[in-house]
């Protein structure tokens, strides 16, 4: 006998099924997705014996084609985005713009990175801030976790952090990735203060110091200056070459700075970042005309009389309302990166009568005496200079718009910019050339 899809269906010989048989018949045409068996019975032509197989199908389903293919793309897209979710992040996440330059004569790369990451007391006194933000993001033990993965990503050299009350933490993460960190907190009530990392596979910290803006009248603010010099030996031309194998020392400074915040002091601030460049080259020149790197949260913007004395060495202090001179008192109504960017430079370029004009005492904390002239011996560039970008991410002079945003402001007001010597370059000229003269005898 056979046993069929829906019933079973009786031979001339066989009695109809009882009602039972019926109804079980009609439970399982309900559960069409499950399988049934199919039993053949197999009677030899000769002898009694008999031999049941028992073979699996797959039930007849009653529902319709085009229900089942949909419910079948549904499944599969979902799988698709949970597998999609699963996929671990390989490599740094941002895409990266590369400078036009060219850099080929250049042997040597080094990654530095500048964070202002938000103490955590800073956070706790400006909850107004961020009140968009859930509180769980404001954790530290959250916080310090996506840090470090995020500066892992950038595979850094050089590290310079602002705004830090929890060095130890830092410390602590950064130890196992090879990193040694230097700490500078600030004078006063303030918890926080300035830090500098680095890899100590790549460089030695030859030398460490620091400034405390309180002691020359200019408030609580630090900042940190060191000099490193990379471990590995430079300028081998050839690695196969016989010759006698000059290597330059590869020193370079870095300076880390935080300066105050309050718009209205604009003399503080001038005066700081006056004091921070006046050391750090000072320093420059001890070691022999090296390379300086300076880094930091400058709260200042990029169309500010601030900005301008940075990268330009000078400023005449009275040509700027006192109150203004960093830029950060600006109207905000575009609701536009671009729109705001673009309404900011005509703001601080436009000629408006002095609303805060400057004392003597006020001219002699931002320029060390009461001339209204400032100026820096350090012939600064910003890093983003050269690198190509859309007025999207970038303002008119080449700078992000923006590296700080929060419910009350949204621009930039951290920068890493680099300075070289003419005497530097000299020497490291002379130097190739005594390589080369070098090799060329021992050819000969």
């Amino acid at each position: 006998m056979l046993r069929g899809c829906d019933c079973r269906i009786p031979t001339a010989e066989q009695s109809p099924p009882p009602k039972s048989a019926k109804r079980k018949a009609s439970q399982l045409n309900h559960h069409y997705h499950h399988t049934s068996r199919k039993e053949k019975l197999i009677a030899p032509k000769t002898g009694t014996e008999s031999e049941t197989e028992t073979l699996t199908l797959t039930r007849c389903s009653t529902v319709s084609t085009a229900t089942f293919t949909s419910h079948q793309i549904y499944r599969k897209q979902k799988h698709r985005r949970k597998r999609k979710r699963k996929l671990p992040i390989t490599g740094d996440y941002r895409q990266w713009t590369y400078s036009t330059r060219d850099f080929s004569y250049c042997k040597d790369r080094v990654v530095f990175v500048s964070y202002n990451i938000l103490g955590v007391e800073n956070a706790a006194k400006h909850p107004d801030l961020y009140n968009n933000i859930s509180p769980k993001y404001l954790d530290w033990d959250y916080r310090k976790r996506i840090l470090h993965k995020e500066i892992k990503n950038y595979k850094p050299g050089v590290i310079c952090f602002q705004e830090v009350d929890r060095f130890d933490d830092l410390d602590d993460l950064l130890k196992r990735d090879g990193f040694r960190g230097v700490y500078k907190a600030r004078t006063g009530e303030a918890s926080d203060g300035c830090a500098i990392f680095w890899n100590t596979e790549l460089f030695t910290l030859l030398h460490e110091e620091s400034i405390e803006f309180q002691t020359f009248g200019l408030r609580n603010n630090v900042s940190q200056l060191c000099i490193f010099r990379m471990n590995q030996s430079q300028l081998l031309m050839d690695m196969n070459s016989q010759a006698p194998k000059y290597s330059s020392s590869r020193t370079f400074l870095v300076g880390n700075v935080h300066v105050l915040f309050n718009p209205s002091r604009g003399d503080i601030k001038l005066g700081q970042m006056r004091l921070f460049l006046e050391k750090a080259h000072k320093l420059s020149q001890e070691w022999g005309g090296i390379p300086v790197v300076i880094a930091g949260d400058l709260n200042s913007m990029p169309q500010s009389a601030m900005y301008q004395f940075l990268t330009s060495s000078e400023l005449d202090v009275q040509q700027h309302d006192r109150k203004q001179i960093s830029g950060q008192i600006c109207p905000l109504e575009d609701p536009g990166f671009h729109c705001r960017s673009s309404h900011a430079a005509s703001f601080y370029s436009s000629k408006k009568p002095l609303m805060h004009r400057w004392s003597q005492d006020e001219l002699r904390l931002a320029a060390g005496s009461a001339v209204s002239h400032v100026r820096h011996p350090l012939k600064l560039c910003s890093a983003y200079v050269g690198v190509p970008g859309s007025t999207r991410s970038r303002n008119n002079i080449g700078e992000p718009l923006a590296t700080s945003y929060h419910s009350k402001f949204m621009g930039t007001v951290d920068y890493i910019c680099i300075f070289c010597s003419v005497k530097y370059v000299v020497r490291r000229h002379e130097l190739m050339q005594a390589y080369r003269r070098a090799s060329s005898c021992q050819s000969s």
